[in-house]
C-alpha cells in the first residue's frame, strides 16, 4: 500500500501494533504521515512495514509505564495517538497502570514536547464512578489526559469490530467449544462500531475535523441488545447453541471458577461482566453536539453484516468452504 503525497509531519502511535493500531497506522499512512510506532516488542511489529512506503513507518520501544522511554518516544512529534488498553490485565499491566497513570504520563510528555494533537482513545462507558475497573480508569485516564493537554480529543468507541476483534471472535470460538452459549445482560444494548471507521476517525481528528478538547463518541449504524449480538454470532458460524440467560451472580460466579483457565477458554472475567451490565451505546447529548462518527465526517458507518460473516466463516461445522460445496 502506498502512502499519501505530501508529508504531514511524525505521528507517534502508541500501541501500534495492536488490533485497532494497525488499522490506524494504515488509515495514517495513506494520509502521508510519517509514522512512528511506540510498543514493548518493536521486533514483533514488522507487520506494519508494508502498509506504508519504505522508510515511512517505524517502530521503537516504548514501554507506556516507563516515562523516560515515552518522552523519547515523543521526540520530535507532530501528533500522538494513544491507543493503548487492557482488557484483562496481567502481572504489571493492570488497569490503573495502563489507563490512569500511563494515558497521564503520556499527556505530559506531549504537553513537555509542545505536543497540541493528541488523540487518547478511551471507550463507552468510561466513568470515573463506574463500578467496572477498566470502565473506572478509563474514566480517571480521560480526565488525567484532558488536565494535562486541554486541546487533546477524546475517542470512545463502542464494541469494535474487525477480522481480528476479540468479540465476534471470541464469541464464536466459544460456541464451537461449548454446548450452550450464556448470555449475561441479555437486555442491554450496543453499538458495535467498525475498526477500519474508527481508524479513519483517528486519522480525520488529526486533519482538525474535531474540537478540541471534546469527546467524541463512536458507534456504527446499528443498536443491538447483548442477545441479538450472540444470535448474529451463531448465525455467521453456522452453529445452533441455545442461549442460556445467565443471572449476574451466577456469571461472575463462573467468572471466578474459570479465571485459571486460558483466556480463550474463559467466557468472561468478572469486571466485563459488570460492564455488559450496562448500556454501550452513543448517548443522546454526543447526538445532539454532533460529537460522533458524523460529526468527524463519517456519514456512513459499515454495517456488521457487510464484515462479519467473512471472517467468521472459519468457525463454521466444515470450515470456511463448507458452503461452496454445499455441504453446510
Amino acid at each position: 500500500m502506498s502512502g499519501g503525497g505530501g508529508d504531514k509531519g511524525l505521528a507517534v502511535v502508541l500501541g501500534g501494533a495492536g488490533f485497532l493500531g494497525r488499522h490506524v497506522v494504515r488509515a495514517l499512512a495513506a494520509r502521508g504521515w510519517r509514522i512512528r510506532v511506540a510498543c514493548r516488542h518493536p521486533d514483533l511489529a514488522g507487520h506494519l512495514q508494508p502498509l506504508g512506503r519504505v522508510g515511512q513507518i517505524h517502530s521503537v520501544r516504548a514501554d507506556i509505564r516507563d516515562e523516560a522511554a515515552v518522552r523519547r518516544a515523543l521526540e520530535g512529534a507532530d501528533a500522538v495517538v494513544n491507543l493503548i488498553s487492557v482488557l484483562v490485565p496481567s502481572g504489571r499491566q493492570t488497569y490503573r497502570a495502563l489507563h490512569t497513570e500511563g494515558a497521564r504520563r503520556v499527556a505530559v510528555a506531549a504537553r513537555d514536547a509542545g505536543v497540541r494533537n493528541l488523540i487518547y482513545v478511551s471507550a463507552i462507558g468510561a466513568d470515573a464512578k463506574s463500578s467496572s475497573v477498566y470502565a473506572r480508569t478509563k474514566g480517571e485516564a480521560e480526565s488525567g489526559v484532558l488536565a494535562e493537554c486541554p486541546s487533546a480529543v477524546v475517542l470512545r468507541p463502542s464494541i469494535v469490530f474487525g477480522a481480528d476483534d476479540n468479540f465476534f471472535n471470541r464469541f464464536a470460538g466459544l460456541a464451537r467449544i461449548l454446548p450452550v452459549l450464556p448470555v449475561i445482560g441479555g437486555r442491554s444494548r450496543f453499538q458495535p462500531v467498525y475498526v477500519g471507521d474508527v481508524a479513519a476517525a483517528v486519522a480525520n481528528v488529526l486533519e482538525g475535523r474535531a474540537a478540541p478538547g471534546q469527546i467524541y463518541e463512536l458507534g456504527g449504524p446499528e443498536v443491538l441488545t447483548f442477545r441479538q449480538l450472540m444470535q448474529l454470532v451463531l448465525a455467521y458460524s453456522g452453529r445452533w447453541r441455545p442461549l442460556l440467560p445467565l443471572p449476574v451472580w451466577l456469571a461472575k460466579l463462573q467468572a471466578v471458577l474459570t479465571k485459571p483457565l486460558p483466556s480463550g477458554w474463559r467466557p468472561l472475567t468478572v469486571d466485563q461482566v459488570r460492564l455488559l451490565q450496562r448500556d454501550n451505546v452513543v448517548s443522546d447529548a454526543a447526538e445532539r453536539d454532533g460529537r460522533t462518527l458524523a460529526g468527524l465526517g463519517i456519514a456512513h458507518p459499515v454495517a456488521i453484516e457487510s464484515v462479519v460473516p467473512s471472517y467468521l466463516e472459519r468457525f463454521r461445522p466444515r470450515g470456511q468452504f463448507g458452503r461452496s460445496r454445499g455441504r453446510d
